[in-house]
């Protein structure tokens, strides 16, 4: 009998707004981003075992960890 377990990470865009970037320091669209690693079974997701969320430049391509409170703040 064979088991496939593994871990997937999927990345969803929260929101999108301009701003100036940390970075680069140019004033561009920055994504708000969530990353979620899932357990999976044979491929299928089962459920979610951590989130983290970002803010990802769209020039540069650096991101920036958020909190969850900042995220409700700039999804908002």
């Amino acid at each position: 009998m064979l088991i496939l377990l593994g871990f997937r990470t999927a990345y969803r865009t929260l929101a999108s707004r301009s701003g100036t970037c940390q970075y680069c320091h140019q004033y561009a669209p920055q994504h708000v981003e969530e990353r979620a690693n899932k357990l999976t079974l044979f491929f299928i997701p089962l459920f979610t075992t951590s989130r983290r969320y970002g803010l990802t430049c769209s020039n540069c391509g650096n991101t920036t960890e958020l909190t969850r409170q900042q995220r409700d703040a700039l999804a908002a």
